[in-house]
């Protein structure tokens, strides 16, 4: 619900800036504006994204995580999707995600924020684990396998007819040389 009462508060404030606008300079050159920062809006969109995918690039032959790279992208990204959207608000936001100091500050806190997130999360496992240790669980009660389920309609000499028979998983069963494999 926030998001929908964030999206009609932006577009009440998109309206009234054009108004506004469109009163105080005229029709035409409003309209003028709004092309002229599109064409603008268009050319830094190519130029920044080129230059992106480049450092992406030699992220990855130098081998090294292009975190950096990816999130300057996302935001590349936003800030061309903003320049689309009609008004001026929009246009001026996305216009500074497309320069490079202003995209830099905005990837900084988004950074900080996923790293703050990111530390919650640990501290949410490791509050689950020390409830589920003094509960009695041990974290060696779990056995890992596969179910077969052989429901063919005819009595076995195994397990009773529609039994399901539990198998180790695949790595278990390649580590025993002496078994023939099963199919």
């Amino acid at each position: 619900m926030p998001i929908l009462v964030l999206l009609l508060v932006a577009g009440v404030a998109e309206l009234a800036v054009l108004v506004a606008l469109g009163q105080a300079i005229g029709l035409l050159p409003t309209i003028g504006l709004l092309v002229l920062a599109a064409v603008l809006g268009s050319w830094l969109l190519r130029r920044e994204g080129r230059r992106t995918l480049g450092e992406v690039r030699e992220a990855a032959r130098m081998r090294r995580p292009a975190d950096r790279e990816i999130s300057d992208g996302m935001l590349i990204a936003a800030g061309g999707l903003l320049i689309v959207l009609p008004g001026f608000l929009s246009d001026i936001a996305g216009l500074l995600l497309l320069l490079p100091p202003t995209r830099a500050l905005v990837r900084k806190r988004m950074m900080r924020a996923a790293e703050k997130r990111a530390k919650q999360m640990q501290d949410q496992v490791w509050l689950h684990q020390q409830r589920f240790n003094r509960s009695g669980g041990r974290p060696g009660d779990f056995i890992d396998g596969e179910v077969i389920d052989e429901d063919d309609g005819s009595a076995s000499s195994g397990p009773a007819a529609g039994t399901p028979i539990i198998l180790p998983p695949q790595s278990a069963r390649a580590e025993r040389l002496d078994e023939p494999p099963q199919r």
